[in-house]
């Protein structure tokens, strides 16, 4: 019987990393390690395998069916309250410019302008497309007649994996469905 994991590369066997509690890492990016971190992490007795693929990878003394599901036997707590990088600001904005909705060629933008004394901060950045900051420029949303979707705000690690969970990754493997929520039906 033909079965795909048996002729899949090791490569394209990621393992899914659970907590100690048995969910995601994270959901935006998925937690997941390259195959040769995993079986690492097996022998270094860091992770329980929960789940494998059909796929062995051999040594001269031993055989290991690479592990599709890992979960960490120590409890990693998430930090409350995220980094600020372009990336969370984007997941924090679901992808989307706020002031025009447009979800292409986005950057980010500062409420109150640099010039005008405005800062770095979650509270007064926001993601935009480059033609709205464009005519924005250095003024206010509402010197230049531009408001905001939402307001901006600090978001915490929960809220920014509730945002990711909108976003499911192209790949997921079937042994992944029971670890992962995203509310529609997942494709292997």
């Amino acid at each position: 019987m033909y079965h795909p994991d048996l002729i899949r590369h090791p490569d394209s066997c990621p393992a899914l990393v659970l907590n100690a509690d048995y969910t995601p890492l994270s959901y935006y990016p998925l937690s997941v390690w390259p195959w040769q971190t995993a079986v690492k992490a097996v022998f270094l007795d860091r992770v329980a395998i929960v789940d494998h693929y059909e796929r062995e990878v051999r040594s001269p003394t031993a055989r290991l069916k690479l592990p599709s599901v890992i979960a960490l036997k120590q409890y990693v707590k998430p930090s409350q309250f995220p980094a600020f990088t372009r990336f969370n600001l984007f997941l924090r904005d679901k992808f989307t410019c706020q002031y025009c909705g447009s979800n292409r060629d986005l950057t980010f933008d500062h409420v109150i302008p640099r010039a005008q004394r405005g800062r770095t901060t979650w509270e007064n950045v926001v993601t935009a497309c480059a033609p709205c900051n464009l005519r924005k420029g250095g003024r206010t949303p509402k010197q230049a007649r531009m408001p905001l979707h939402v307001a901006p705000i600090r978001p915490t690690s929960w809220q920014l994996q509730e945002h990711g969970r909108g976003f499911p990754p192209n790949y997921l493997h079937e042994t992944w469905r029971d670890w992962l929520y995203w509310g529609i039906e997942l494709e292997a």
